[in-house]
């Protein structure tokens, strides 16, 4: 497929590593004009940007807490027009479900699920005035799984794919909304290094035996963009490795 992304802004969250860095890079090789957002990490943003324009892209990194309306609706309106929004940013937490404090419980719902209420709520506006626009959301298979110790994540990736949907319905047709819900992805949040044994043990029961590389997931999210998904309404993809069958 010959996906052409020119003369469209994109944005995506969390983009300074993993899977938000690997989405703005393939974005940026497809022809978008990419706005890398991060949080505290200036140095990989700079990075993910001089890659782009190193393969002959457009790009510039913006600092902004996504759980922060403000500093949303500022990022925001740094440009006329965004096309296309990717609300990738997120953070991951494993706890007994009898120890999670408020306050984690609070920063995984609010950088998991309150970021790409506060993001879409920003750009949607726009993308309606101009009866055009793109979001892609991502959530994870864990939102179908669940899975013990991870209760405050599982219930904010299960909260991404019911916003998905709804705002699908709601600002459909002129607007797409779906969602990406990959498998277990080797990045520096989920990889073999860093997660618990009981963790990997789990992932054995996966067919494909391996967890996912960032660009896989980037690829998905790259085919929703495109004018070959013109037709997808509130669905939520699933590059997992079988561990989800739906």
């Amino acid at each position: 497929m010959n996906i052409t992304l020119h003369n469209k802004t994109a944005i995506v969250t969390g983009a300074a590593t993993g899977i938000g860095r690997a989405i703005a890079f393939m974005l940026g090789q497809a022809g978008a004009f990419v706005i890398v957002n991060h949080l505290n990490r200036a140095k990989e943003a700079e990075q993910v940007v001089h890659s782009i324009i190193a393969q002959g892209g457009n790009a510039i990194a913006i600092e902004a807490d996504v759980t922060n309306a403000h500093q949303v609706r500022q990022m925001m309106a740094s440009h006329e027009q965004i096309d296309i929004l990717v609300n990738n940013a997120g953070v991951i937490a494993e706890t007994p479900f009898l120890n999670i404090s408020e306050s984690e419980w609070d920063h995984v719902l609010n950088s998991d699920l309150k970021s790409v209420f506060l993001c879409s709520q920003a750009v949607l506006p726009g993308m309606a005035k101009r009866g055009d626009g793109i979001i892609v959301n991502i959530s994870s298979d864990l939102a179908y799984l669940g899975r013990e110790h991870y209760a405050s994540y599982c219930a904010a990736k299960a909260g991404v794919i019911g916003l998905t949907r709804s705002l699908a319905r709601e600002f459909a047709p002129a607007i797409r909304v779906n969602a990406v819900a990959p498998g277990p992805v080797n990045t520096a949040m989920v990889s073999i290094e860093t997660m618990s044994p009981e963790w990997i043990e789990k992932e054995k029961d996966i067919p494909y035996r391996r967890f996912a590389e960032p660009e896989e997931i980037a690829a998905t999210v790259l085919f929703l963009v495109s004018d070959y998904a013109k037709f997808y309404c509130g669905q939520v993809l699933g590059p997992n490795g079988g561990s989800v069958m739906p």
